[in-house]
């Protein structure tokens, strides 16, 4: 099972696999450390390979592996604090660990981009060495970022509550899910709530799903506050806040030039992910890059949406977990392994298929959101300018919002009867991933990356 809150996790910008995940691989790794070799711990060097090294600068990827060292999570550290520690730790050349025990580290040295060697089982791979003071390995260790934050030690594939916790509804594809909301007479949402109350009690589950639009929420509002420039060298100013300015002026004269609701979703993506960019508090949903989509929606469903509720937005939220799981499951939500469909493609299915549930679809016509949802993102690449969550990033995440948005609508004007089958798509994008050269994904070597001169 992959659980909402495996999907939905609350962290930083600007990166899902490249910021996110070795933040927490790199924790994980301290954490790995016995107490014998604590004691002998002199220097710490950590390799990153593949996506990692080619974007890895524009994604912070050096910094949040600095941060995971010195005994930080994504979802607690302050990030408004976070420039300062990166900051104390290059000019010191040292770690203070969680511990409070101080070693050398220069992130010059100590942290190696390596361009050149293969990285077989996952392009997002990054290696740990702790060393004596004779250069001696005490432990090392290679993690890969998967995506969405999820991390994987190697020799390890699954945790022990996932292999031992018994759920009641077992699904490994859209055909079995739609299957057991039909046998039990439950909707997808409460299919996949029944299999999140076998690890905790429902209030607590709807706790955690309350937060986490809490969190969305405020991340849109903050983003329409602030502007300014973006940081990273390609000098990008913030757009939000002019735009709901401009919005609001034109409601105020009543122009009728396009329809509000739908500039609006556009709005709340773009201040999402420049919240991201500047490296600011998002839910990752499943990703970082994505991370505007499901947030856009959500408030379009909340603010533009007759009859939205509370229950709604839950509901939305559990749906859309279902479509993203079953992505991660039967293809990736990687864009350095799938290129941005996996990213954007997977954010605009979950969102399509989330707001056809809260505005009352079937099953069926929910599956039928979550496959066009899917379907107008395949052969998507992952070609960020500069190696930064920027550009095409923000804009496509408000095309992907939009594009929910009319996935939901054209499902819901039907009975849920469609030719293509969310399974058939999912595995399209699988295998259209597969076919993607490998410059497209992720690498900033092709595409856009290489088209626009990034200064």
């Amino acid at each position: 099972m992959i659980s909402a809150f495996d999907l939905f996790k609350i962290g930083i910008g600007p990166s899902s696999s490249h910021t996110v995940g070795p933040m927490k691989a790199a924790a994980a790794f301290m954490l790995a450390l016995d107490e014998s070799q604590r004691s002998r711990l002199r220097r710490l060097q950590v390799t990153l390979l593949g996506s990692l090294a080619w974007t890895g600068r524009g994604h912070g990827t050096d910094k949040a592996v600095m941060l995971g060292l010195s005994g930080f999570s994504p979802e607690t550290v302050d990030p408004d604090d976070a420039e300062r520690r990166i900051g104390v730790i290059a000019t010191a050349t040292e770690l203070v660990l969680k511990d409070r025990m101080t070693i050398h580290f220069d992130p010059v040295q100590d942290i190696v981009f390596n361009f050149d060697e293969p990285t077989p089982v996952h392009p997002n791979t990054l290696r740990f060495a702790a060393l004596d003071q004779d250069g001696h390995e005490l432990r090392a260790e290679t993690w890969y970022s998967l995506g969405g934050g999820f991390v994987q030690r190697e020799g390890e594939t699954s945790s022990a509550a996932e292999s031992s916790t018994e759920i009641p509804f077992d699904y490994r594809s859209a055909a079995e899910l739609i299957e057991m909301c039909d046998r039990s007479g439950l909707s997808i949402a409460q299919v996949v709530l029944a299999n999140e109350t076998a690890f905790a009690d429902e209030a607590s589950v709807y706790d955690r799903l309350d937060r986490l639009v809490a969190v969305m929420f405020d991340c849109i509002d903050r983003g329409i506050r602030t502007d300014g420039q973006l940081p990273g060298g390609l000098k990008v100013k913030r757009r939000a806040r002019s735009l709901h300015a401009r919005l609001q002026a034109s409601e105020s004269r009543n122009v009728r030039h396009s329809i509000a609701a739908m500039d609006y979703a556009s709005l709340y993506a773009i201040a999402v992910n420049e919240e991201n960019a500047a490296g600011g508090r998002v839910v990752t949903a499943p990703t970082n890059g994505a991370a505007g989509v499901i947030p856009a929606v959500l408030r379009y469903y909340t603010d533009h949406c007759d009859g939205s509720s509370q229950d709604g937005v839950r509901i939305f939220l559990l749906t859309s977990a279902a479509v993203g799981g079953l992505c991660k499951m039967n293809a990736s939500i990687s864009g350095a392994e799938v290129g941005c469909q996996g990213e954007v493609g997977v954010a605009c299915s979950m969102a399509a298929a989330g707001l056809t549930a809260a505005l009352g679809g079937s099953s069926r016509q929910i599956e039928n959101a979550a496959e066009i949802g899917m379907e107008h993102h395949l052969g998507m690449t992952c070609d960020p300018i500069g190696g930064l969550v920027q550009i095409p990033c923000i804009e496509r995440n408000a095309f992907g919002a939009i594009k929910a948005i009319n996935a939901a609508s054209l499902a819901l004007s039907g009975d849920g009867s469609h030719h293509v089958t969310l399974d058939q798509v999912i595995r399209t994008m699988r295998d259209t991933g597969a076919d993607m050269q490998t410059k497209y994904k992720e690498t900033s070597r092709g595409g856009l990356a290489v088209s626009v001169p990034d200064c």
